[in-house]
């Protein structure tokens, strides 16, 4: 029977709540409107309580790789040296901007997987006079792994001229983060992921620290140029045309989650992810990272199994579109995405359907149903 319901549960993009998706069909608002100036205002204060920030906040009409390429352009001089962990293709992005930018990276290499140890970072910068950053991601969504990114903040953020820039693309709205205590200067996310709106907008903050170095670096971008940014921000405008759709329905999804409450959030998507993996486990599989994240979950292809297979099957025979493995991980591992708009139901039917998928391709080593009836253990459990 084929499916007559589709559902995304990839890392990005995500689901999005009809609430959101009301907000997004409302008539167009001009970007120089009063109208459009209050939904702006409003959107950049939620931004600041959902991220745990008092800085700025700018709303970027990008991708989230925009607010990565805004920070490297306008931070650091040509020249300058920056320490970038790389434990994932996400990783690999900060080192590319770097070297597109003329920022010398100073990589430290993770094995894909695995998480950085924060000393390691650290005696990066101390061995290397005169770095200007340390840029990380909070979580690598490629493999599905957390750095400990406060225990990183802990350790440069009495170093006045190194500012930590972090990617949380995929951990804000998936997390309780307070950046501005644990030392994260400037932070990175982006509309589609855990804060449920569609793709299209990108959001980078700025503290004190970063505010400063703005001011000290020469300018050289033009439509990702944050001084202007912050100038127009500031009168709520953006100094080009923005996506005032996307803007207007990210409001709406803050919302929610701030009704939610961060700390409810937060523990719905840890709930999530512990039963996703206690499910993945009862079968016979085994994750692939050694620190997972609680928004995404990958998990190692059975052996004779190809983890592409085991997404077309999931997408064609069952109408849910999860994700597989990039670079050298394609074919290896699949992950399935427990993140933003995602209850206990959504984790229950991607199990089920995983479980169909593997039987489909010969991989039978379990009874269907168990890894429902582990997750369905395990949401009893968590209340």
């Amino acid at each position: 029977m084929k499916p007559i319901k589709r559902r995304l549960l990839t890392p990005g993009p995500t689901m999005v709540p009809e609430r959101v998706l009301e907000a997004l069909s409302r008539p167009t608002l001009y970007h120089r409107s009063p109208e459009f100036k209050e939904v702006f205002l409003q959107t950049r204060e939620l931004l600041k309580e959902v991220m745990g920030v008092k800085g700025e906040v700018l709303i970027l009409t990008s991708s989230g790789t925009g607010a990565m390429e805004a920070a490297v352009s306008n931070l650091f001089n040509p020249g300058d040296s920056a320490v970038v962990v790389v434990g994932g293709k996400f990783g690999q992005r900060w080192e590319e901007l770097c070297r597109t930018f003329k920022v010398n990276p100073i990589v430290i290499n993770v094995e894909w997987g695995k998480s950085v140890n924060p000393e390691e970072v650290k005696r990066a910068v101390e061995e290397n006079k005169g770095v200007k950053g340390v840029l990380v991601q909070i979580c690598e969504t490629s493999t599905g792994t957390v750095h400990d990114v406060k225990a990183i903040g802990e350790a440069v953020k009495e170093l006045d001229d190194v500012l930590l820039i972090a990617d949380g693309i995929t951990a804000y709205g998936v997390y309780n983060i307070p950046s501005d205590e644990w030392g994260i200067d400037v932070a990175i996310t982006g509309s589609q992921k855990a804060l449920m709106t569609p793709p299209g907008l990108a959001v980078i903050t700025l503290n004190h620290k970063a505010l400063k170095r703005l001011e000290e670096v020469k300018e050289r971008a033009y439509y990702f140029n944050l001084k202007k940014e912050v100038k127009q921000q500031q009168k709520g405008q953006t100094a080009y045309t923005t996506a005032t759709n996307l803007v207007v329905a990210l409001n709406e999804a803050l919302k929610m989650i701030v009704e939610e409450g961060i700390e409810e959030v937060a523990k719905r998507h840890s709930l999530l992810a512990e039963a996703t993996r206690e499910g993945i486990k009862a079968i016979g599989l085994k994750l692939f990272s050694e620190k997972p994240a609680n928004g995404v979950t990958a998990i190692l292809s059975p052996k004779g199994i190809d983890g592409q297979e085991v997404v077309k099957v999931a997408r064609q025979e069952f109408g849910i579109t999860i994700a597989g493995g990039q670079e050298h991980l394609k074919g290896k591992i699949f992950r399935l995405s427990h993140m933003g708009y995602v209850d206990q139901f959504d984790v229950l039917t991607a199990l089920e359907v995983v479980e169909l998928s593997l039987y489909k391709l010969g991989y039978r080593e379990f009874k269907l149903g168990d890894s429902v009836r582990a997750a369905m253990e395990v949401f009893l459990k968590g209340g």
